[in-house]
């Protein structure tokens, strides 16, 4: 009986390969629950549009004929992430915090929210899957599930890494540009152009000059195009990139839509300021440097400079040493 029951234990051991096997199945089972979710959600988008469809054609004259739209299934995923974005799991996938970055990025419709949940979700399920995949043999022990729960996490991580990075990016060029989108509206201005010109110029001739804020203005003239006010389609503009420069100048801009008047002399006094405080933080940067250089230069010239002026010294002292030894 003692053998037996040694035997069961034996057999019931949990080896490195059965549990890679458990974990493969797992994940398995998880993509494909996940892929089953996936096309029913696809299904019943396709069949409430197929629908839609058919209710506006029985309303409305017929539209030529045109070419089928067959999205494949990377679509597919996207418009069933875009779908989980007010699910709990949508919430906390794509926070507030999420959404402003993708915001600032520029991703301003429903379709980007979804793909970044996409990507969320197949970092988790990847990270881990070629971990166990790399590490065959050795998937046992309590260290092994701690890199588990290392690589989910970086997994999941990473689309918000790169978003933030982006995100950054074009908070620096926003900082950047916006000397030169103050000179440029106080030129065209000053030769006559109105306010909804100037912007225009601005988004078609100068898209290179302004790679960021010709992007936002061309955003907000369309809101404008469709009726919004002036200060409704430019409050995205002063409120995402927490810029206060950016936002006192669209107040500006909002006052002279509203009030009229000639802003001549005050942009001029506002682009002086502003690139005072560009000299300013370039001094500051200049001094931080040269901080930095202080602490290179004592370790690379430092010791050159001591083998230069005291190495002929230190030479004769050993060499006169060497002859009062003999």
């Amino acid at each position: 009986m003692d053998a037996l029951s040694a035997r069961e234990a034996s057999d019931m051991t949990l080896t490195p390969a059965l549990f890679g096997a458990l974990t493969l199945a797992a994940a398995a089972l998880a993509a494909g629950l996940c892929g089953g979710v996936l096309l029913y959600r696809y299904a019943r988008m396709q069949r409430s549009a197929r629908t839609l469809d058919h209710a506006l054609k029985g309303r409305g004259p017929s539209a030529p004929d045109s070419a089928p739209l067959r999205p494949g299934p990377l679509a597919a995923i996207g418009r069933a992430c875009t779908a989980w974005l007010d699910t709990p799991l949508g919430r906390v996938a794509v926070a507030s915090e999420e959404r402003r970055l993708l915001e600032r990025c520029g991703y301003l419709d429903a379709a980007a929210r979804g793909r970044f949940l996409a990507a969320r979700i197949a970092g988790a399920v990847a990270a881990p899957l070629a971990l166990i995949v790399c590490a065959h043999g050795a998937a046992h022990g309590v260290r092994f599930m701690l890199w588990l729960f290392i690589a989910f996490s970086v997994g999941f991580m990473a689309p918000k890494w790169f978003v933030r990075r982006r995100a950054q990016g074009r908070q620096r060029a926003v900082d950047a540009e916006l000397p030169m989108f103050v000179d440029l509206l106080r030129l065209l201005q000053g030769v006559g152009l109105s306010l909804d010109q100037s912007l225009q110029v601005m988004i078609s001739d100068f898209r290179n000059v302004l790679p960021v804020l010709s992007m936002e203005l061309a955003l907000a003239q369309g809101q404008f195009a469709t009726g919004r006010t002036r200060e409704q389609s430019m409050k995205r503009l002063s409120s995402t990139y927490e810029n206060e420069d950016l936002a006192a100048i669209v107040r500006l801009v909002v006052q002279v839509e509203r009030h009229g008047g000639a802003v001549q002399e005050p942009l001029k006094q506002f682009g002086d300021r502003l690139r005072e405080a560009r000299r300013t933080v370039l001094r500051e940067r200049i001094g931080r440097l040269t901080v930095k250089m202080t602490g290179v230069m004592v370790v690379t010239l430092l010791p050159a400079l001591l083998i230069i002026t005291a190495g002929p010294g230190f030479i004769a002292v050993v060499r006169a040493l060497s002859v009062l030894h003999r």
